[in-house]
């Protein structure tokens, strides 16, 4: 009697986002304490230490000269300053981490459960929101030290407010938006690209005024503006991050498989070694990696224009030459093998004329054909995941509705 009363959707709102919110906790603290890291390392190691020991966002050290951080998004390292500020000792600490995310990945499971009732009915809403809580790939990202899960989050509360401006333009509405939009452009690069192309879609689309589209565009800029601040004061140019080179390099060099390669030669890595060491190394840097990458493709344009349509299978797909262990774990490629074949049935039955399925197509469409030039992680393929778990709500929604007249 009790389950059948927490089942009984269309009364009980308040109770279906507690039990989403438990299952979700549930099923990812056993997670944690099996899998989860138990120490923090490699760059976000450096980020931290530097940051709590000499105030600074440095990520590499010359000789006592810090190098002020431009490559990895700032974001997450400041999450987990504030959490360091508990002073816990190391493994407490990144049980902290992990558990926090594991509180976003949960918050993150109720968001989507409201944007799918933007679509679809709260049973079914409720079951794609349960897909997303146990696919394995995202069950295991809580457990790293990464900024996935951040991402993430902001990324899904980001489309909900989206789509509750598309229903109501109301300021408030806006304002949280454009704030959530302004802390992803500063834990993921590609966000900026992603914020534009969303603002024009609601000016051109939604038909929002360009009065409000103007008041988003200015409250992400404030948003951002401390650190972009912080970059012109250092390098003397107004600057989010940079990066963009290496990781075009990473993905079109003659190691590159779909995952990109890091592998240096001898003759190109004394190129990237006479780099000045001064403040500005990283953007030099980055120039240089940049214009190899465009040499490679220049020499071999269809090697790597096979690579890349390779890439865009890849992402939707998986990744038939991966490298990382457990990657061929049945139980992760095979949900990713189902998901992205039913949603693909999902796009071709949604309503062609809803702006809301429109721009979700958007959105896998840059993704896929944007991260297509780089190198495909299996983490990526979070980024398009609840938006192809919606397209596999569509085509259940189309069954049920199928069924449904069929009673009748």
């Amino acid at each position: 009697m009790l389950l059948k009363k927490y089942l009984n959707f269309e009364k009980n709102e308040k109770s279906i986002i507690i039990l989403l919110l438990l299952i979700s906790l549930a099923a990812r603290i056993p997670a944690i304490l099996i899998l989860g890291d138990t120490k923090i390392e490699n760059e976000w190691l450096h980020l931290l230490n530097n940051l709590i020991n000499y105030n600074v966002l440095a990520l590499q050290n010359f000789d006592g000269f810090l190098l002020p951080n431009l490559w990895m998004p700032p974001l997450y390292v400041y999450y987990l300053y504030i959490l360091s500020l508990l002073n816990l000792d190391n493994q407490n600490f990144v049980l902290l981490v992990l558990f926090s995310q594991a509180i976003l990945a949960s918050i993150s499971i109720v968001f989507f459960y409201k944007i799918n009732n933007f679509f679809f009915s709260r049973n079914i809403s409720f079951f794609s929101s349960l897909i997303l809580s146990f696919i394995p790939i995202y069950l295991y990202a809580c457990t790293q030290i990464s900024s996935i899960s951040l991402t993430i989050f902001l990324a899904i509360i980001f489309y909900y407010y989206f789509f509750k401006i598309n229903k109501n333009k109301n300021h408030k509405y806006i304002y949280v938006f454009s704030i959530i939009a302004g802390l992803l452009i500063l834990v993921r690069r590609e966000f900026i690209v992603i914020f534009i192309l969303t603002n024009l879609y609601m000016l051109v689309f939604q038909k929002i005024s360009f009065k409000k589209s103007l008041l988003i565009f200015i409250i992400t800029l404030i948003t951002i503006s401390p650190y972009l601040v912080r970059n012109y004061l250092i390098f003397d140019k107004i600057i989010i991050h940079s990066g963009f080179g290496f990781n075009l390099w990473k993905g079109n060099n003659p190691n590159s498989i779909v995952e990109g390669s890091e592998i240096v030669k001898n003759d190109f890595q004394n190129l990237i070694d006479k780099v000045p060491k001064d403040k500005f190394y990283r953007i030099n840097e980055d120039k240089i990696y940049k214009d190899q990458a465009i040499k490679n493709i220049k020499e071999d344009p269809q090697k790597y224009i096979f690579l890349y349509f390779k890439r865009t299978l890849s992402f939707f797909f998986i990744d038939l030459e991966s490298t990382k262990p457990n990657y061929y774990n049945p139980l992760h490629y095979i949900p990713l093998l189902i998901l992205g074949f039913f949603s693909i049935i999902g796009i071709l039955i949604s309503d062609k004329r809803s702006f809301s399925f429109n721009y979700l197509v958007l959105l896998i469409l840059f993704y896929i054909f944007s991260f297509s030039f780089f190198g495909i992680l299996p983490r990526y393929r979070l980024y398009i995941i609840p938006i192809q778990i919606i397209f596999l709500s569509v085509l259940i929604n189309y069954f049920v509705l199928k069924y449904n007249n069929y009673k009748k």
